[in-house]
């Protein structure tokens, strides 16, 4: 993991604001994340050293990264530091095990039917191309279009070109 380089972090006290300071160094933290300034992976300053480099105090520091932790947007390790989550790489690892879950529930349900694997592969093949076709609305492909057929049996797959 890479520790961001920088001469001054940038953030400043709104003085004249309502929002306690805790919430206003969180919300530049998150701005920060968001606007690519911290990456996944970087490491954020100390919190001491933070503190003391914007002249606030070590538990307000504190309590904005814990808040951010707590959100998973930030995370701790003990004796190293505090690093900025991969939390799109981390969804995106949290969608793929729902979607295999849920292949897996077809797959079941289709075994419990007695089809083979063999079988549920035609099967979920024929039904995407019908898919595909419905959604494409019959129309024929535009110029230059390619058109990919694949033999489940032999895994050959033989390219067409739209006119």
């Amino acid at each position: 993991m890479r520790q961001k380089q920088q001469d001054a972090f940038p953030f400043v006290v709104d003085e004249s604001s309502d929002v306690p300071l805790w919430v206003q160094l969180r919300q530049r933290i998150m701005h920060l994340i968001s606007t690519g300034y911290f990456k996944p992976g970087d490491k954020l300053p100390t919190v001491r050293g933070l503190a003391q480099e914007v002249s606030i105090n070590y538990n307000t520091v504190n309590k904005a990264y814990l808040s951010l932790v707590s959100d998973g947007i930030l995370e701790s390790a003990r004796g190293r530091g505090v690093f900025v989550r991969d939390v799109v790489a981390e969804e995106g690892a949290e969608h793929a095990q729902e979607v295999e879950g849920i292949l897996d529930d077809c797959i079941s349900a289709c075994r419990d039917l007695g089809l083979s694997l063999e079988d549920i592969q035609q099967h979920m093949t024929r039904r995407i191309l019908q898919l595909q076709k419905a959604q494409a609305g019959g129309e024929s492909c535009g110029e230059g279009a390619r058109i990919v057929r694949v033999d489940v049996h032999q895994g050959v797959a033989n390219a067409q070109t739209g006119a």
